[in-house]
Order: structure tokens, then C-alpha cells, then sequence
């Protein structure tokens, strides 16, 4: 910039140059620290258009300079925005007039308009926009840093008060049902049935501090093989109980092959979350088709339900933290742990629904082929 502003110079009479380098000087010294870099690049281009008057004058005025731009820097970072616009042009008013009055030295037969408006109005007027634009930026980026870490405290806050408010009431069930057991007359089976209560409030309580770590770090602890179709299966086989208690009717529609490559123990639990769900969404039956559909680089699963549905807005909202559809009877941990597994995987997973139609969940993973085809382009 300082070579632009001396090359690009307005030359009234052959022996003098107006440039606007105090532009670039200030704000170079002043915002950035390099007031001392940039004194020595002004004397050393200066020097490249002859060693004359103009030169030693040159010197003589920006060479103790270097000092003061040294000294001025730390404290000029410590002042308000306002000041700082206000330091910035005061200093290049003064070095306008400075080199106005070094100027009438050198060439005393200058135009004094064209030296007054070249040194000391044009570029007072530039350093005054930009520094104004440079506040203007900064307080920007301030306020979105600051809107940043409030949302981020929001975040942590309500998750911190979903997480507290979904473990305090199993370990407050488990708590009671210890104070019973301390009562020395308590019968053999109670004392048993109560164990057992105790035991299904802790596990209840350890399921939701997992899904909340899977969440947090999905991180896959094996790769393995996958066959899409031969793990579905299992999965139906698992919730087949659920379905019947519910009158739901499950079909399937699978491709001869499809193989993925992931965790396994991560992949059920995902469909797990998503086919409960779903057929929790029936209450009153109805008819859960499973489709999967393989081409040369991915394995798409669909799951369909005919359940209650939901509105535009509930899916915009699906797999935030700690949303649930299913009010006070759902954690709102299960769609996050689903999302977080397939991104994990290299997957995608998004959503349609309609109320009253039902609900398909989509799922794309990319085949095994496809992932060793990319590890061997990128070796």
C-alpha cells in the first residue's frame, strides 16, 4: 500500500509528489504495530527515486517517528473505540502539517491549495473513514462472539437442567425405596421386589447418562462389516414383542445385498431408538414398513409408520437437544443419539411427515465399495 500511494502520486510540478502514505502509516502503526517496519519501507522506496533534498527531509521527519509509533501502539489498544478515531486523525492531521511545512522547505514554489488538501485534508478524511470502519468491524465481531458464547451457555444450561431433571427422578425413586430397605422388619419379598425397583431406576438413569454421551461424542469404538439387511432383522426380532403389545404389523422390503461399514452396537441402537419410536406412535396399531434400497455407492434404509405424525415445525425441530414429541413421557435424548450415530457413519438422516399419514425416517450410508474406492484415490 505504501508503495501504491508513493508510485501513484499526484505530481503538480516535476521536482514534487503528493502521496497519500500517512494513510497506510497510521493505521499500519497504530492497529497493527508495525509503525517502525513501516517507516523503513517509506525511507527505503523514498530512496529508490533519488537521494535529494526530498529524501534527508523524508528521513529527518519519519525517523523519530519510529519511536513514537513504538511507545504508541500498547497504549493505543487500550483506549475506547471512540479515542481511537480521534488519536488516529489527530495524528494524521499533525503529520499533514508537518509535511506541509517540510514540503514549502523543499519546494517553496509549490501551490500551497494543492499541498494542503494532498497532506492534510484528503488523507485526515481517509484515515478518519477507515479507522471508523476498522471500530465498526471489530464491534461487530465482538458482539458476535459474545452472542456466540450466550447461546453456547443456553445451550449448556438447558442441557444441564434436561439432564438433572431426567436422572433426579429415578434416583429419587431408588433413594426412597433404599429408605424402606433399612426398616429391619421388612419381608423377604418386599425386601426383593424393591431391589428389583431399585435396580430399574438406576439402569434408567445410567440409559439416560449414555445416550447423552453418545450424543456428546459419538465417536464409533470398532469398524466393522455390516450387513444392513441381516442387522434390521435382528432389530425387528428385538422389538417384535413391542409391535404385538401395540397391534402393529411390521413388513419388510429388503435388497438382496447392501453392506456398510461401522459400529455395530452404534447401528442397532440407532434403528432401536427410531422403530420404538415409531411404533410408540401407534398406539392404537397400525403398519410399519422397513424398506432398503442399495445402488453402487450407497445403502438406503426407510422406515414408514401410519402413526399421528407430525407438523413442519416438529420436524424442523427433530434431533435438537432435548426435544421430544412425546411431552413428559420422553427424554428428548433418543432423536439426538440417532442423528449423531449416523453422521458418525458417514451417514445422512432427514424426515417427512404428515399429521395424521404418518411419519418415514430416511437413511443413506455409503456402501463399503464406495468407502474403500475413496481411501484408495486419497493414498
Amino acid at each position: 500500500m505504501l508503495w501504491l500511494c508513493i508510485q501513484f502520486s499526484y505530481n503538480p510540478i516535476p521536482s514534487a509528489r503528493y502521496d497519500l502514505g500517512i494513510i497506510p502509516l497510521v493505521l499500519g502503526a497504530l492497529y497493527i504495530g508495525i509503525g517502525p517496519i513501516l517507516i523503513g519501507s517509506i525511507i527505503i522506496i523514498r530512496g529508490f527515486y533519488g537521494f535529494d533534498f526530498g529524501f534527508y527531509l523524508t528521513m529527518i521527519l519519519y525517523a523519530p517517528l519510529t519511536v513514537v509509533f513504538w511507545r504508541l501502539y500498547p497504549w493505543f489498544l487500550k483506549q475506547v473505540p471512540a479515542r481511537r478515531i480521534f488519536v488516529t486523525v489527530c495524528l494524521g492531521i499533525s503529520l499533514g502539517i508537518l509535511t506541509v511545512i517540510g514540503t514549502s522547505f523543499a519546494h517553496p514554489h509549490s501551490n500551497w491549495l494543492d499541498a494542503w488538501i494532498a497532506f492534510l485534508f484528503i488523507p485526515s478524511l481517509g484515515i478518519g473513514i477507515i479507522s471508523y470502519g476498522i471500530e465498526f468491524v471489530r464491534r461487530n465481531n465482538e458482539m458476535q462472539q459474545e452472542l456466540i458464547k450466550a447461546e453456547k451457555l443456553k445451550a449448556v444450561e438447558q442441557m444441564g437442567a434436561a439432564i438433572s431433571h431426567e436422572i433426579r427422578n429415578p434416583l429419587t425413586a431408588a433413594s426412597g425405596f433404599v429408605q424402606l430397605l433399612q426398616d429391619d422388619y421388612l419381608s423377604r419379598q418386599k425386601r426383593k421386589e424393591y431391589l428389583s425397583i431399585v435396580k430399574e431406576e438406576l439402569i434408567s438413569a445410567e440409559r439416560v447418562i449414555q445416550d447423552y454421551l453418545t450424543f456428546a461424542k459419538p465417536s464409533l469404538e470398532a469398524f466393522e462389516e455390516l450387513n444392513v439387511k441381516s442387522e434390521l432383522r435382528q432389530i425387528i426380532n428385538l422389538l417384535q414383542p413391542l409391535a404385538n403389545q401395540n397391534s402393529v404389523e411390521v413388513t419388510t422390503d429388503f435388497s438382496v445385498i447392501g453392506f456398510i461399514k461401522g459400529d455395530r452396537q452404534k447401528f442397532r441402537q440407532c434403528f432401536v431408538n427410531v422403530l420404538k419410536n415409531a411404533i410408540e406412535s401407534m398406539p392404537n396399531g397400525g403398519y410399519l414398513t422397513i424398506t432398503t434400497e442399495y445402488s453402487k455407492n450407497y445403502v438406503t434404509v426407510s422406515v414408514k409408520d401410519t402413526g399421528v405424525g407430525m407438523t413442519i415445525e416438529q420436524l424442523e425441530l427433530l434431533g435438537e437437544p432435548f426435544y421430544s414429541t412425546k411431552g413428559k413421557n420422553g427424554t428428548g435424548l433418543g432423536m439426538m443419539v440417532v442423528y449423531s450415530i449416523a453422521r458418525a457413519m458417514d451417514g445422512t438422516v432427514w424426515a417427512e411427515s404428515e399429521i395424521g399419514v404418518g411419519t418415514t425416517f430416511y437413511f443413506k450410508f455409503p456402501t463399503i465399495s464406495s468407502i474403500m474406492k475413496s481411501e484408495n484415490i486419497i493414498s
